[in-house]
Order: C-alpha cells, then sequence, then structure tokens
C-alpha cells in the first residue's frame, strides 16, 4: 500500500487515541491543536491533551488562533490526508480541499444525529439508548459531509459523559484504522447523510448545566451524568453554587414537597424532591469547599437543619 503522509487535528483527551492510532499505523508528518488555555482559578495556561501527547511523538505542532487565517504553514508540510477529531475550527476551503484523499473526520455520534460539539454530552442528557462513531468525509458545513463507515455503541444506564466517551474513543480509533486503507484504494463508497433526519448537539451553554427540580427524576439523573466530568451539573444551596457530580435514583414520591426540598437523608446521600419522585445526590462541591462524597459532606452539617432547605 502506498505510504501517505498524515495531518492531524485534534484537542480534548477524546482526541488522543485517534492519534495513537495514526501515529503507529502511518506517518503523521504534524499536529495541529487548539492553543494553551487558562485553567483553573489560578488561571494556568495549560495544553491541551493532544498537544502533551504529540510531545510524546515529537511531533511538529501547530497552534493557530483562527485557522482560517494561519494555514499556509501547515500546508506547507503537503499532507495526502487530514484527519480531525474534535479539534475545534472549522476548516477553511483552502485546507479542505489540499490533500488528495480528502479530510477525515471521526465524530462520535451516528450521523446525521447529534451533530456539533456536543454530542457525548446530549446523548445522555436526551436519555438515548444508543449512540456511535462516525467516519466522514468534512466539508465547508458542519459535520455533514458524506459517511464512510459507522459502528454503534450502547449507552448504558451508568454511563457518564466521561466513560462514554472513553468508549467511543478507543472504537473511533479502532475504526478509522479499518476505514482508512478502503479510502486509499478507493474501494469504499461515501454514503449522503439524510438531512430529514438531523439533529444538533451544540455547546453546552450555563443555563443547560443548571438543575430544574421541577423535572423528572430520571431527566435530572441523566443531566447529572451527560455533565459528568465536564461541565458539571448544578444547583444552589442557601445561595451558593452547589455542584452534583453524582446522583442515583430514589423511589420514594413526595406529594406535599416543594420541587427541589431536600426530603431524605441517607448514610451516603442526600434526598431531593423532583417532579415525579427523588433524586439521591452522592457526590457533590459546595462552593468554596472541595469535591466530595456526600457521606463525608454530612460528617459536617446539621441534618435536621439540612431538612428545611430547598435547592434552586
Amino acid at each position: 500500500m502506498k505510504k501517505i503522509k498524515i495531518l492531524f487535528m485534534g484537542t480534548p483527551e477524546f482526541s488522543v487515541p485517534i492519534l495513537e492510532a495514526l501515529v503507529q499505523n502511518y506517518e503523521v508528518i504534524g499536529v495541529v491543536t487548539q492553543p494553551d488555555k487558562p485553567v483553573g482559578r489560578k488561571q494556568v495556561l495549560t495544553p491541551s491533551s493532544v498537544k502533551m501527547a504529540s510531545a510524546q511523538y515529537n511531533l511538529p505542532i501547530f497552534q493557530p488562533v483562527s485557522l482560517r487565517k494561519e494555514y499556509q504553514e501547515i500546508l506547507s508540510l503537503q499532507p495526502d490526508m487530514i484527519v480531525t477529531c474534535a479539534y475545534g475550527q472549522f476548516l477553511p476551503k483552502e485546507v479542505l480541499d489540499f490533500p488528495q484523499y480528502g479530510c477525515i473526520n471521526v465524530h462520535a455520534s451516528l450521523l446525521p444525529a447529534y451533530r456539533g460539539g456536543s454530542p457525548i454530552h446530549k446523548a445522555i442528557i436526551d436519555g438515548s439508548s444508543k449512540t456511535g462513531i462516525s467516519i466522514m468525509y468534512m466539508n465547508e458545513k458542519m459535520d455533514q459531509g458524506d459517511i464512510l463507515a459507522q459502528q454503534e455503541v450502547i449507552i448504558e444506564m451508568n454511563d457518564t459523559k466521561g466513560t462514554l466517551s472513553a468508549k467511543l474513543s478507543h472504537i473511533g480509533a479502532k475504526l478509522l484504522i479499518e476505514t482508512l486503507p478502503k479510502i486509499i484504494d478507493g474501494s469504499i463508497k461515501p454514503q449522503k447523510q439524510k438531512e430529514e433526519n438531523a439533529t444538533f448537539a451544540y455547546n453546552i451553554t450555563r443555563e443547560e448545566e443548571k438543575l430544574d427540580f421541577h423535572k423528572s427524576t430520571l431527566a435530572l439523573y441523566n443531566q447529572i451524568r451527560g455533565m459528568n466530568p465536564d461541565p458539571i451539573a448544578y444547583t444552589t444551596l442557601d445561595g451558593k453554587i452547589l455542584k452534583v457530580y453524582q446522583a442515583r435514583i430514589g423511589n420514594k414520591i413526595f406529594v406535599n414537597h416543594e420541587d427541589g426540598a431536600i426530603v431524605s437523608i441517607y448514610k451516603d446521600g442526600i434526598g431531593v424532591s423532583t417532579n415525579d419522585g427523588e433524586i439521591i445526590l452522592e457526590e457533590i462541591q459546595l462552593e468554596g469547599k472541595k469535591r466530595c462524597l456526600v457521606k463525608d459532606f454530612l460528617n459536617g452539617v446539621s441534618k435536621e437543619e439540612l431538612l428545611k432547605k430547598v435547592l434552586k
């Protein structure tokens, strides 16, 4: 098989297994990732997961602020193919049209479902029973290129955004390596996406992170796990932000309680009244405090006073 030069574009941890699979099977001539970003309370300038992985392989790294304006140096590498995975910027036409074998994207959904930047979050939040990986040609529109290969993945009831991301990234890496030879030898037949079936997964907003206890217990459970480990669902307790990392569905129904009222104290959880039952918070972080299990949080508070509180 002809040896081809591949340029990789990606940013988060999800993209790392894709990069590693390419390095093990092809000649990766460079990596494009997002610029370092300030992280945490101290706003420490931090490289992307892909940048850190690329450094281990001594690969040339490019971090354009705007790829639309800063692509000439990248194209000077003369890539035969560009592979992207959760890069975070649109590719200009000049880049899309350059490689002999096209620009290939690894997307974490069964397209045309969940086009956009948060397909894993939204699949869990929506309570979907399955999702998957799509290998596709890229064009100038968001996730609308022709499909080259897909693989379905079941979403388990205990999956979080983190666990599902890990599954999908490794499946995506394997599927990509199986698909690339067929692209190179021309034996694969791309399939048009059915526009009438398209749904969208735009980036999560701050408003979408907030828990609304007027919703059903299942909807709240899905929201919490769909935002773990990022961006983390939250509510407020006495005016302070309360992040909720983990919860479970309770089996009680509270008829005369306000939605959001703390109604039960368990050894390992705090029961909160919902539209149709109870959600039990298991792991939390109160503003100004460290993340902890609820069983540890309960050691330092009055349970009687806590049962008078309402999360809003």
